[in-house]
C-alpha cells in the first residue's frame, strides 16, 4: 500500500474515532469470514463499527486523534462505539458462542485505557434503558407509598368527620 492510501485510511479512521465514546482492540484469530460477517452484523445492529486495519495505521490514527493508544500485536480488529456497554455486551455474547473469539485485548473509554477485565465488567452492566427503568421504579416506589399514606389520612379524616356528624345528630335529637 502506498503512502497516500495509508494516509487516507488513517484520516478515515480518525474521523470515525472523533464521535466514538469507546474503542476496543480485539484479536480475531480463528474466526472465519462467515463468523466475522456475523460479528459485524451484530455490532451494526447496536450502531457499532468493526474495522480491521494494520496495527501501525490503527495506532497512528488513535494517537493523532489525541488519544493514547497501546502497542498492538497480532491480528487486530477495532470496535468503534458510541455506546460502550452495548458494544461490550455484543463482544462478550459473541465470544461465548464462538470459543472465546474474538478475544478482547483492551481498549479506551473516554480517552482512558481499559484492560480486558474492565471490558468484561462493562459487558455485565445493565443497558442504559434498563438503568433508566430501574431509576424510574426506584423513584415511583416512595411516591406511591406517600400517596397511599396520604390516602389513608384522608380516609381517616372523612371517617372522623362522619362520626362527629352522627354525634351531633344524636345530641340534636
Amino acid at each position: 500500500m502506498k503512502k497516500p492510501e495509508k494516509d487516507k485510511l488513517v484520516a478515515e479512521l480518525k474521523s470515525k474515532l472523533k464521535g466514538a465514546k469507546a474503542l476496543y482492540y480485539t484479536d480475531f484469530t480463528g474466526l472465519n469470514v462467515k463468523r466475522m460477517t456475523d460479528l459485524r452484523r451484530k455490532l451494526r445492529k447496536v450502531n457499532v463499527e468493526y474495522v480491521v486495519i494494520k496495527n501501525t495505521l490503527a495506532l497512528r490514527a488513535v494517537n493523532e486523534s489525541g488519544l493514547v493508544g497501546t502497542k498492538l500485536k497480532g491480528q487486530t480488529g477495532l470496535v468503534i462505539a458510541k455506546d460502550a456497554v452495548a458494544a461490550a455486551k455484543v463482544l462478550a455474547d459473541f465470544a461465548k458462542e464462538n470459543e472465546e473469539r474474538p478475544a478482547v485485548k483492551g481498549g479506551l473509554l473516554d480517552g482512558k485505557a481499559l484492560d480486558t477485565a474492565m471490558v468484561k465488567k462493562l459487558a455485565n452492566m445493565p443497558s442504559r434503558e434498563q438503568m433508566l427503568a430501574q431509576l424510574a421504579g426506584g423513584l415511583q416506589s416512595p411516591l406511591s407509598a406517600m400517596l397511599g399514606a396520604m390516602s389513608g389520612l384522608l380516609t381517616m379524616m372523612v371517617g372522623a368527620m362522619e362520626a362527629r356528624r352522627v354525634q351531633l345528630e344524636k345530641q340534636g335529637s
